[in-house]
């Protein structure tokens, strides 16, 4: 089953640059200037703009939905030490320093919005991503 997320954006088509180009999300469908539905494997990723209707209108109380804040996609890599020169120089922002966790290092790469991507690697091949074999079946 996909995992379907909606990240509220400033500009879907800057969005869309940043996510295909630096972390291989495939484009699906961009239908309206306001929304865009981009994929990678399993997950895909609704870019929406505040819009006066959809996913980006303004609440009942009038307020208006904005990107940012905490909650975070979470991507697995294979090799975050190299990734992090490469999004550097191409002027991409991350909100803290390489972490390292009990079970693997990440750091958290601000979208052109300042909404985060958590990028994980993994300390061991053992690994079980979400979604794959139960981990309580493998042991």
């Amino acid at each position: 089953m996909a995992a379907c997320v909606r990240y509220i954006v400033n500009d879907v088509d800057v969005a869309i640059d940043f996510y295909t180009k630096h972390l291989g999300f495939k484009l699906e469908m961009h239908p309206a200037p306001p929304f865009a539905e981009i994929s990678r494997g399993e997950m895909h990723l609704y870019l929406t703009q505040p819009f006066n209707i959809g996913g980006g209108a303004p609440m009942p109380s009038g307020e208006q939905q904005t990107p940012g804040g905490w909650n975070r996609i979470h991507l697995i890599v294979e090799d975050l030490d190299a990734m992090i020169p490469t999004l550097k120089a191409d002027g991409c922002h991350f909100r803290n320093d390489v972490s390292q966790g009990v079970g693997g290092k990440q750091i958290l790469l601000e979208d052109p919005s300042g909404n985060l991507v958590e990028l994980f690697q993994p300390n061991t091949a053992d690994y079980r991503a979400p979604g794959s074999a139960s981990r309580a079946e493998t042991h």
